[in-house]
């Protein structure tokens, strides 16, 4: 169990978009963070109280959280010096990255000497299955995007704190580092061996009531080369009933790939769901989900609108104006 409450250490993050895990975790835990940490030259802030180590010692921090998601999951030897002084005040250490802390024999070996913990949350846990495709009880709905880091964890999150606000039958089922931190589970799938990923997921969303549904966060886009195997493993062993699409439409290219350019919703909508209906031949396509954070108010209502008018489908942002409707559609399933 990791202990809360959490530093989150930001690093020298370039932009927002490598600090997706402190954003996270800020967004949806913010009882269990009490400050950021950020090294000279990091390039972004996720709105919380710059702390040094002491004084986040003070405000009660146990844990300090590696909040940022870079190319690779390197743990840059820029950050030792800090995480090594973390060690020593008495912190743990959790990260998410590829690159894990128990490989470091630098941290390793103050983390024995001081008696702390080191937790890597991107390290299968259980010995998975192959999939088998066979159909489970309850219902299940798989957010998947244009692009990585496109609101595919917060479109989940959000659907599932509506349903669980309404009183109805939700799980968040988290399969990345972030998703992994805010709730304390999931599986790390990007970690999992290739042939095993699709039975991570089934692994993941069990048979359940028939009522029940599994919020599925999705990871990389079907469209993204770099990480695209990962996606389909989330398309075949979710067996979704529901899939929604997620978009950021002020990017010009591709995350980490400036010479390819994101697809269209309706790329997508065409794409996605021939192949999820492999495994679930009754899935549908029955949401939107657009983050508009780099887009003024008049901007995001109009893109918003004209969205929705061209694809017949409700769009939404669902972290700023709520995912009410985007679980009224799933009424339908």
């Amino acid at each position: 169990m990791i202990e809360t409450p959490y530093l989150l250490f930001l690093g020298d993050a370039p932009d927002q978009l490598s600090a997706k895990v402190a954003q996270g975790i800020k967004d949806w835990r913010p009882e269990n963070s009490v400050g950021q940490l950020s090294l000279p030259g990091c390039g972004t802030d996720v709105g919380l109280k710059e702390m040094t180590l002491a004084e986040a010692k003070e405000a009660g921090a146990k844990t300090l959280v590696i909040g940022v998601a870079n190319r690779g999951g390197i743990i840059s030897q820029a950050w030792k010096e800090v995480l090594i002084e973390a060690i020593e005040m008495g912190y743990d250490l959790a990260s998410g990255l590829h690159n894990l802390l128990r490989d470091e024999g630098d941290l390793v070996a103050a983390a024995q000497v001081n008696g702390t913990t080191l937790h890597d949350v991107r390290v299968p846990t259980v010995g998975y299955p192959i999939a088998n495709g066979i159909k489970r009880t309850g219902k299940r709905c798989l957010a998947v995007g244009t692009d990585c880091s496109a609101g595919k964890m917060y479109t989940a999150l959000a659907m599932d704190k509506v349903m669980q606000e309404r009183g109805l039958k939700s799980t968040f089922r988290a399969t990345g580092q972030t998703g992994i931190l805010i709730t304390g589970h999931g599986v790390p799938l990007d970690a999992v061996v290739a042939d095993f990923m699709a039975g991570a997921v089934e692994y993941l969303t069990p048979d359940n009531d028939e009522d029940h549904w599994d919020m599925i966060e999705g990871q990389g886009s079907l469209f993204h080369v770099s990480y695209s195997g990962v996606t389909m493993a989330l398309v075949h062993g979710g067996q979704p009933d529901a899939l929604i699409l997620c978009h950021e439409p002020t990017r010009k290219h591709m995350r980490g790939l400036p010479t390819f350019t994101p697809p269209t919703l309706e790329t997508l909508r065409d794409t996605a769901l021939p192949l999820a209906q492999v495994g679930n031949p009754n899935c549908k396509v029955v949401g939107i989900s657009v983050n508009t954070q780099h887009m003024s108010e008049d901007e995001a209502n109009a893109y918003l609108k004209e969205t929705e008018e061209r694809m017949g489908l409700p769009t939404v942002d669902p972290y700023r104006h709520g995912a009410e409707r985007l679980v009224d559609a799933l009424a339908a399933i």
